[in-house]
């Protein structure tokens, strides 16, 4: 059975290349276009990966991932952060909230999907 990935972010041009690229690799995605959409999606169903921007309206990327981790069964679901930001600030407050990982947007297809198999196969 495909995993089936969470990807959140507020561009629906850039959930599109995810959502593309993912599916390309044989993933199941479901979008949300923000922190407040993607915590009722994921209040609805278990996602074997989420991957979130990290500015967006209504609830940020650490505000979903803050959220995500104090749900039981996202404790150890790995959560990636896909933005802009890539300072190390950034990188440690995402750590801090519970993420496991980074992309820099613009992201490569290839690149992304060589670490989402990583992390989950």
């Amino acid at each position: 059975m495909a995993k089936t990935i969470l990807a959140v972010d507020d561009s629906r041009s850039l959930r599109q290349m995810v959502v593309f690229s993912l599916r390309a690799a044989g993933y199941q995605v479901v979008e949300a276009c923000d922190g407040r959409e993607g915590l009722a999606q994921a209040q609805q169903q278990i996602f074997d990966l989420v991957l979130t921007d990290q500015n967006m309206p209504l609830l940020d990327g650490f505000g979903l991932i803050r959220a995500l981790r104090a749900l039981p069964a996202y404790q150890s679901v790995p959560i990636l952060m896909l933005t802009t930001e890539s300072g190390e600030d950034m990188k440690a407050k995402g750590r801090a909230a519970g993420a496991n990982g980074w992309l820099v947007k613009p992201f490569d297809p290839e690149r992304l999907c060589a670490v989402v198999k990583k992390v989950i196969g």
